[in-house]
């Protein structure tokens, strides 16, 4: 009898290798997916540290088209000397933060041609426009004309996600602020590779509004790191009370 479950006690932990093994290759890469996650935590942190640090700066010069470097200088407060070319504007669908806590307006932000005094041009994003003031002929009082000194934060040319839908030029339909596409669309020629988020106007009562860009980027990268440890501790639970089991009642 002793033998006989002696027998059984080895082929029950022969059954385990096989699980075990599986287990700790997951459980391996749960872990890799926490310890990733913290990592990727402190690198948000650090960027968010950068963007809030150059937003924050005193506006100053933007860089030089071919001196231009997205990693470098994007969010960087500037300012800039010009004019608008406001027959030339362009409309992207868009939402912005409403009066009620949850709720977004539909809209557009206005993005217009901005030429330079020291030379070039420019796409300024003026800020956003409920859909009722879709029409420029409805808020001439918000035009800006002549000379003018424009300050916001650098922005590159922002990519169409998967679920965005693709731009109908003809139409004047823009989904994603797509630099190269608008100036190539309106015929403006060569244009700055970034384009400028125009900061808000205290107390302004007419429209677009600037100021609408919100340089605080989401970090939940330390819940998801307690999400996967947590369920690598399930995996650990789990495979302990299946070998425990097994090895109390080798012949099940």
């Amino acid at each position: 009898m002793d033998a006989s479950g002696t027998t059984g006690r080895k082929a029950t932990w022969r059954d385990l290798i096989a699980p075990g093994l599986s287990a700790l290759i997951v459980l391996g890469i749960l872990l890799g997916l926490g310890f990733w996650q913290i990592a990727r935590k402190t690198e948000k942190e650090a960027l968010i540290g950068r963007i809030r640090e150059r937003s924050l700066a005193a506006p100053d010069l933007p860089p030089t088209p071919e001196a231009w470097n997205p990693a470098r200088d994007e969010f960087r407060h500037v300012r800039v000397t010009g004019r608008f070319l406001n027959d030339r504007e362009t409309l992207v669908h868009g939402l912005a933060p409403g009066d009620t806590p949850g709720r977004a307006l539909q809209g557009y932000y206005v993005l217009t041609p901005f030429e330079r005094a020291d030379g070039g041009t420019l796409l300024v994003n003026r800020g956003f426009v409920p859909t009722e003031l879709k029409a420029q002929e409805v808020r001439r009082d918000g035009l800006v004309t002549g000379e003018t000194t424009v300050t916001g934060l650098l922005r590159a040319s922002e990519p169409r996600a998967m679920f965005v839908p693709a731009p109908d030029p003809k139409r004047g339909e823009w989904f994603n602020r797509d630099i190269s596409g608008i100036a190539e669309a309106r015929g403006l020629g060569t244009v700055a590779p970034y384009l400028v988020e125009a900061d808000a106007v205290p107390g302004q009562k007419t429209w677009p509004r600037g100021g609408q860009l919100r340089v605080d980027l989401p970090n939940n990268h330390l819940q998801y790191a307690f999400t996967w440890f947590g369920i690598a501790a399930c995996l650990v639970g789990v495979f302990s009370v299946f070998a425990w089991r097994r090895l109390r009642d080798p012949v099940a």
